[in-house]
């Protein structure tokens, strides 16, 4: 497949496959966009961080700006009082170093991609504005839902049902109510839904699933029948960050809490791929492989980088720079497959570390996960998918959190 082939298939699929690389570089919005028939995502609304092109020198900043006297001064001072690392820093930094072949190389690629680098700038605009979003009156989903009221709190979901043939382009609008917390909403299959909840309309993907809790219902999810169960499970927990607290940014969880999760009970007895998303703390980082993943049944755990990249293909910030990474780890494992017994299955098993490359949406928006992983997934096509610490919906999956909506507001939509 030549590059044109390949631009081709990213405006289909949202996955372009860099050649001779363990590489792809993925569009978010396309991805998402295959959940909806009536609506779409704004490209501008979604991709709505400033990542200005790269200036010389290799600094990241903000479009537009140039650094001042100031910020020099700070740099060359921060340079001249470089210290010692410390016995975790140092495994850290291994790490780092075991990484940087393969980020390296999966970044040549993409800067070797002319037609695509071509492609990525009007992909980021897109062909409409970015909506208004009006941040002060969004819902706190955070805060209702740890409200006394929040079992009284129900949405309005609106759907849309066909009259018939002979009324060719009508359709009846239907509503119900359902509870909003603790309690499961599904929305139908044969369309998108939309939800009303105190003045504020959200966009429901069909199929779409979600559970709108804290961590003391998560059992909830647990399926009475486990042949329902999830082939793949995404976990991308609000880790405990000081920085995260200083800011206010997120609410955190406990690190230890999640060794609390069901995650064994939630996977299919055929088989699931669990991806944990993780910081690059080093203590967080044993813990994971010490306690969480072997808590949950996860062994022997594959490692992927989500490298972040501008709309000129630059990386977001020095790769080597210490505490500020341009990339996110994943960490892959499975649970009830034996990765020995490769021959007769019907999925592929993991080999071997992979890049995904995208540009970065709002804070912590991770890019879709499931088309770009199918081929190895196990257990039954199509796979159940849930997410747990989700923040936004999808066809087909079950969305688990403080916050499922939060991406599902109407503001960063379109109707076709």
């Amino acid at each position: 497949m030549d590059a044109s082939d390949e631009l081709r298939s990213l405006e289909a699929t949202g996955i372009y496959r860099l050649a001779g690389s363990r590489a792809a570089f993925v569009d978010p919005v396309r991805l998402l966009g295959e959940s909806y028939r009536r609506f779409r995502l704004v490209p501008s609304a979604y991709y709505s961080r400033s990542f200005g092109p790269s200036r010389q020198g290799g600094e990241a900043q903000a479009e537009g700006t140039a650094p001042s006297p100031d910020r020099k001064k700070r740099k060359r001072k921060r340079q001249t009082k470089a210290r010692e690392l410390n016995a975790v820093e140092r495994i850290a930094e291994a790490r780092h170093q075991e990484a940087r072949p393969l980020l390296i190389s999966a970044h040549n690629s993409l800067l070797d991609a002319k037609y695509l680098l071509e492609y990525l700038p009007g992909m980021i605009k897109g062909d409409e504005c970015r909506p208004e979003l009006e941040t002060s009156s969004e819902n706190n989903f955070v805060e209702l839902g740890g409200s006394w009221r929040a079992p009284f709190y129900e949405m309005t979901i609106c759907f849309q049902k066909p009259l018939g043939q002979d009324e060719a382009g009508t359709c009846d609008v239907q509503k119900r109510s359902s509870p909003l917390f603790n309690r499961v909403v599904r929305v139908e299959e044969n369309g998108e839904a939309e939800g009303e909840f105190q003045g504020r309309l959200y966009v429901l993907p069909k199929g779409s699933c979600f559970m709108m809790t804290d961590f003391t219902h998560v059992r909830d999810l647990i399926p009475d029948n486990p042949n329902t169960g999830y082939n793949l499970i995404v976990i991308d927990p609000p880790w405990e960050n000081g920085c995260v607290r200083q800011k206010e940014a997120y609410p955190t969880l406990p690190n230890r809490n999640l060794l609390y999760l069901p995650v064994q009970e939630l996977a299919h007895p055929a088989g699931a791929l669990v991806v944990l998303w993780i910081t690059n703390r080093e203590k967080l980082r044993r813990f994971v492989e010490e306690e969480l993943l072997p808590s949950w049944g996860v062994k022997d755990p594959t490692e992927f980088y989500w490298l972040k990249v501008k709309s000129d293909g630059s990386l977001i910030g020095d790769l080597d720079l210490f505490h500020h990474r341009p990339y996110e780890c994943l960490l892959l494992g499975y649970i009830n497959v034996n990765r020995e017994a490769e021959s007769g299955s019907k999925f592929k098993v993991l080999q071997g570390s992979q890049v995904i490359m995208s540009v970065p949406g709002a804070h912590s928006r991770k890019p879709p996960l499931q088309k770009i992983l199918s081929e190895y997934i196990p257990g039954p096509k199509p796979p159940r998918c849930i997410e747990l610490f989700a923040r936004e919906l999808g066809s087909g999956w079950t969305s688990w959190g403080n916050e499922p909506l939060h991406f599902q507001d109407s503001a960063y939509f379109s109707k076709k």
